[in-house]
C-alpha cells in the first residue's frame, strides 16, 4: 500500500535576497544547478514518486515561474497560486486550506532548496508515526547550525525543542523545511490567522506533534552565493 501524500506544495514566492544580484533577474526557485532550476528537481523528484499533483505558489518574478510550469512535462499536474502580496509560507498553507482539506496528508516543502531523498520511505515513516504526531518533518546534518532551525528530539525521533536560528544552537541536527502534514496542521495554521512563517511560527508551537525523518543522503539550504558555490560542487545524482 502506497503512503505517499496525494497533494504536494512548493513553496516558490521568496525574494532569495542574499543570493543578489542573481535573483535581480532570476526568481530564487528558478536558480540552476548544472543548468536545471532548483524548482525542476523537486517536480522531478515528487511527480515520478507517486504526488498527483502540485500546487506552486508565485510572487516574485511570477511570469517566468509561470513560463517554466507551463512547459514542464508535469505542465498537467501543477496547479499555480499567485500571490500579489506575499502571505508568508504559513499564509500559504491557510490561503490553500479549502485544497487541502479532504485529501489526506499534504507534502510541504520550499523549492528553493536542493534535496534528494526517498518519497516513499519520508510518507512510510510517516504513516508509522507515533500517534500524537501530527507531521513528520525532513531533518539533515548542517554545516552552518546559527543559518537553519536546530531540532532536539527525544529517543523515538520526536521534536521536543526548536532553535529557530540562533547563534549558538545545541547541536547541527536541522530543519529541512520539508514536511508531511496531517490535515489537523493545515486546520491549525487556518485557525490562527496571525502565524506567517511555517518554520518560525507553526513548528515550535507543535514541538511534540512532529516526527521526523533523516535525510542521510544530499541537503542543501540553497541561501548564499557560498551554498549555491557548494551545491554545484556537491551534487551528483541524475540531471536529466
Amino acid at each position: 500500500m502506497s503512503h505517499t501524500p496525494r497533494r504536494a506544495v512548493l513553496l516558490s514566492a521568496g525574494l532569495g535576497t542574499r543570493l543578489r544580484p542573481l535573483t535581480d533577474t532570476t526568481p530564487k526557485c528558478l536558480v540552476r544547478i548544472h543548468g536545471k532550476p532548483l524548482l525542476g528537481y523537486w517536480l522531478d523528484q515528487v511527480m515520478a514518486a507517486g504526488i498527483e499533483r502540485a500546487i506552486v505558489n508565485t510572487h516574485y518574478l511570477p511570469e517566468q515561474v509561470r513560463a517554466f510550469c507551463n512547459t514542464s512535462r508535469w505542465a498537467d499536474r501543477i496547479d499555480l497560486f499567485h500571490e500579489p502580496e506575499i502571505l508568508g509560507t504559513a499564509g500559504t498553507v491557510r490561503a490553500l486550506a479549502t485544497q487541502l482539506l479532504g485529501q489526506g496528508p499534504a507534502f510541504i516543502a520550499h523549492a528553493d532548496n536542493l534535496s534528494v531523498f526517498d518519497l516513499a520511505a519520508f510518507s512510510a515513516a510517516h504513516a508509522a508515526r507515533p500517534t500524537d504526531c501530527l507531521g513528520t518533518m525532513m531533518t539533515f546534518i548542517t554545516d552552518r547550525p546559527k543559518d537553519c532551525g536546530i531540532v532536539e528530539l527525544d529517543r523515538s525521533g520526536v521534536v521536543q525543542r526548536v532553535f529557530e536560528k540562533v547563534e549558538n544552537p545545541p547541536g547541527n541536527l536541522a530543519n529541512a523545511a520539508v514536511f508531511i502534514i496531517e490535515e489537523a496542521i493545515v486546520r491549525w495554521v487556518a485557525d490562527h490567522p496571525d502565524v506567517f512563517d511555517f518554520c518560525r511560527d507553526v513548528v515550535p508551537p507543535l514541538a511534540g506533534r512532529w516526527f521526523t525523518f533523516f535525510n542521510g543522503t544530499f541537503h542543501r539550504d540553497i541561501g548564499t552565493q557560498e551554498a549555491l558555490a557548494k551545491a554545484e560542487a556537491e551534487y551528483s545524482w541524475d540531471r536529466r
